[in-house]
């Protein structure tokens, strides 16, 4: 799973979310830290209202907690959504072995404003997340 790290700087580096069901997030709060809820039409949806994205928690499924506001939520896309959201700049992921005893990181290869380059983490989540931050970065500073 991607990291909270990683996907607060998506956040903040712009990326949208429009939630569907499947999608993890966390909440903010230290009544939270570390939980990590999923978007499913039977316990947690998104309510699309003129004002603004809300998460409904149905029944009883979280305490008294019946709905947050999307903004009060850290989306943690999954791998499948961070390739999608590479789109045409993905070139490919590599395993590559590390050390003496089996150890293994990822590289993603993506081409941002005409270079190729690569990032590598030990989890194929963060070097997607990795890449596609630096994409949105070249693309609010491009001309």
């Amino acid at each position: 799973m991607i990291s909270t790290g990683l996907a607060a700087e998506l956040r903040a580096a712009g990326l949208q979310w429009a939630p569907i069901s499947g999608d993890r997030f966390q909440l903010s709060g230290p009544d939270f830290e570390g939980d990590v809820f999923t978007v499913s039409d039977m316990t947690i949806e998104a309510h699309r209202y003129p004002s603004g994205t809300v998460l409904g928690f149905n029944g009883t499924t979280e305490w008294a907690l019946d709905s947050v506001a999307l903004e009060d939520a850290l989306w943690l896309p999954r791998e499948d959504q961070l390739r999608e959201l590479l789109r045409g700049a993905f070139l490919g992921l590599r395993r590559e072995p590390v050390g003496e005893h089996g150890g293994a990181r990822y590289v993603v290869t993506v081409r941002i404003q005409g270079s190729d380059r690569e990032f590598a983490k030990e989890d194929a989540e963060e070097a997607y997340g990795a890449a596609l931050l630096e994409l949105i970065r070249a693309a609010t500073v491009a001309p």
